[in-house]
């Protein structure tokens, strides 16, 4: 794929003897929404967090532009780059609008300080998560769900091509989850975003995304549009599941219907 702004080659990670992501090669496509799927523990978060430069392979290589990201000024990467991580921290008495503001950090430097348009990307960010009227509270004082939301809006106000998002519907009900994922997909068509998220809900994940990237004991066991990829055979191989697959009645997306389990006993009162 020639346009690919991020781009993996033969790339492999490791927590010390434990191999996670092996000689995987990816290409995520410009303007575009890339869901990465699989089950627990095959390496999704492992794979954007090494997209991210937060962590170092231990083999091949991550392209920023054509570039190895690795020889970036981290400076250059956050303002093409932002990543939003499972579970950020900060500290807990910061303020929302606080917490957004630091997505400007990466514009700032010894000549330039805080300007309009910092201050515009910052009320942009707080509108488009529905945050607004959050922004004088802490942190510690929001539900999980207002505090992802809050991290999402920073994410937004670093104003990167390149978004990455780790599970970013997790702690939300399901009409927040449907807003910010609606919301990611506005930022693609109207802005030319490019969307990479981790999602654990396969039914949102073929609704949303573009391409659709699943994963298997650290590989890519396939990769494409979700109608040309997802069926009962690939539920099976990716989550060990047995399942209905059925066009969505909505988006015309595929529609994954779980089968239930046999030897799962039911409870009876």
């Amino acid at each position: 794929m020639s346009d690919a702004p991020l781009r993996a080659s033969e790339l492999t990670v490791a927590y010390d003897d434990r191999v996670v992501v092996r000689d995987l090669d990816l290409a995520i496509p410009r303007e575009r929404v890339t869901a990465v799927v699989g089950a627990n523990g095959c390496g999704k978060s492992t794979l954007l967090r090494t997209l991210a430069r937060l962590l170092r392979p231990r083999g091949g290589a991550v392209l920023l532009d054509g570039h190895a990201i690795s020889s970036l000024p981290s400076k250059e990467v956050a303002k093409r780059l932002a990543m939003l991580p499972q579970s950020p921290t900060a500290p807990e008495s910061l303020s929302v609008e606080d917490l957004v503001a630091r997505g400007r950090y990466p514009h700032q430097g010894l000549f330039r300080q805080w300007s309009p348009d910092d201050a515009a990307a910052v009320e942009d960010a707080l509108a488009a998560t529905g945050t607004t009227d959050l922004r004088d509270r802490a942190l510690d004082e929001l539900s999980g769900g207002q505090r992802q939301r809050a991290w999402i809006a920073m994410t937004l106000a670093q104003e990167t091509e390149l978004l990455l998002l780790d599970e970013p519907t997790t702690f939300l009900d399901l009409a927040h989850q449907i807003d910010v994922l609606d919301l990611l997909e506005r930022l693609v068509a109207d802005h030319g975003r490019t969307v990479v998220m981790v999602l654990h809900d396969l039914n949102q994940a073929c609704r949303y995304a573009d391409q659709l990237v699943a994963m298997r004991d650290g590989r890519i066991h396939v990769a494409g549009p979700p109608a040309d990829v997802v069926d009962a055979d690939f539920v099976r191989d990716v989550f060990g599941l047995e399942a209905h697959v059925i066009e969505d009645p909505v988006t015309g997306t595929p529609l994954c219907l779980p089968q239930a389990n046999p030897r799962r006993t039911r409870c009876t009162i």
